[in-house]
């Protein structure tokens, strides 16, 4: 028995969905990196590791995925969903040292806010393509 075709949400209440959780995923991204630059810089001890070697070692997987998810690219967007399990875990672990509280409370925020807004931008910018394509009219 052949599957059913899935009737695709209209254009009219994609198009809006996808424009802001583009736009979300890019603020949070923006924000993830400020808030790792000027955590690094300003309030963590290095124990006179030089900051820049710190900086490149934390913004090397972030940097890895930043063209795509600047040029829009629905797969990096699933990547980053993979890059972000390590700010979490970072944020995780530094929201239970009372000293970096704040720091990690922040980072698990933002990195919850571009991991769901990345989710929600790639399934509907695919159902979006389709929808392009002339899929899921019924």
């Amino acid at each position: 028995m052949a599957k059913k075709p899935k009737i695709l949400p209209p254009m009219q209440w994609l198009e809006p969905r996808v424009r802001l959780t583009r736009a979300l995923s890019l603020v949070a991204f923006a924000s993830l990196v400020l808030l790792v630059v000027v955590n690094t810089l300003f309030f963590t001890d290095l124990h006179g590791a030089r900051s820049w070697v710190i900086l490149g070692v934390q913004l090397v997987p972030l940097a890895l995925v930043a063209p795509g998810m600047i040029g829009g690219s629905a797969r990096a967007h699933a990547w980053m969903c993979f890059v972000l399990n390590l700010y979490f875990i970072t944020g995780v672990e530094a929201a239970f040292d009372p000293a970096r509280a704040l720091f990690g409370w922040l980072e698990v925020v933002i990195s919850l806010t571009l991991f769901v807004s990345a989710l929600l931008y790639i399934r509907w910018r695919f159902q979006l393509d389709r929808r392009l394509a002339g899929e899921g009219s019924v």
